[in-house]
């Protein structure tokens, strides 16, 4: 498969992961939507079908959608990213811009579908919160520390699934996810993905958004640095045993 075909399979299938993400996010959490005040349950299954929904769009790259598992399926040593797509430098920047593009073209599309409500809305937090992720208890040192431990428990045991692209390999993902959000996703929100947060920060940043405040820049590597440290140390785990 081409490279050209990687890119637009990951773009395309991390742009519907993150406007599910985001989606699921600002219901619960904008002005006068019909979600209004559900639950983290609601959310951790709304991220979960994300990803499954995004699994199935990108299945002919493999699907990685999350620079967390291309750089964890790297350092596994797999000569693989998928069928017919070698592990290369090229083959490799191409996932990662394809994952980030396709981040913040999600991230546009979410805000669109709740743009009278993002209007509505003048809890600066709450808009920040359904863009990228924050701590529950700011402690830089320690709120890296789980998203290493999240996203090492995501990249780790999806290479034990097999990084299958088909049939049940996209429900398993999914309820991993939904099983992170709900043991591990109140410190940080388990960003546990780059891309995720990076991405949807800057279409913040960027966006014509009523009463939005700061993008919490003094934050934003947390949600790119643990999740890299966390994927690259299960690759390197996975390679070992």
């Amino acid at each position: 498969m081409s490279l050209t075909n990687v890119f637009f399979s990951e773009v395309f299938g991390t742009a519907m992961l993150i406007l599910f993400g985001v989606g699921v996010v600002a219901n619960v959490l904008l002005a006068r939507t019909k979600g209004r005040g559900a639950d983290w349950l609601l959310i951790s299954f709304g991220w979960g079908l994300a990803v499954f929904i995004g699994v199935f769009v990108a299945w002919r790259s493999g699907a990685h959608l999350n620079p967390a598992v291309t750089l964890g399926l790297l350092a596994s040593g797999s000569e693989t990213y998928a069928p017919d797509v070698p592990v290369t430098f090229a083959s490799t920047v191409v996932y990662l811009a394809g994952e980030f593009i396709g981040a913040f073209i999600g991230a546009v599309l979410a805000w669109a579908a709740y743009r009278k409500h993002y209007d509505a809305e003048e809890d600066a937090g709450a808009i920040l919160g359904t863009f990228s992720t924050g701590p529950a208890i700011r402690s830089y040192g320690w709120n890296v520390v789980t998203e290493v431990i999240g996203t090492f428990a995501l990249v780790y045991v999806i290479l034990q699934f097999g990084n299958t692209p088909t049939q049940v390999g996209p429900l398993n993902v999914a309820l991993l996810v939904v099983g992170i959000g709900a043991s591990l996703g109140g410190p940080t929100g388990y960003a546990i993905n780059p891309a995720r947060d990076l991405a949807p920060r800057v279409a913040h940043a960027l966006l014509p958004i009523k009463h939005k405040g700061s993008s919490d820049w003094g934050y934003a590597w947390v949600p790119v640095v643990g999740p890299v440290i966390g994927g690259v140390l299960a690759g390197l785990v996975a390679r070992a045993f």
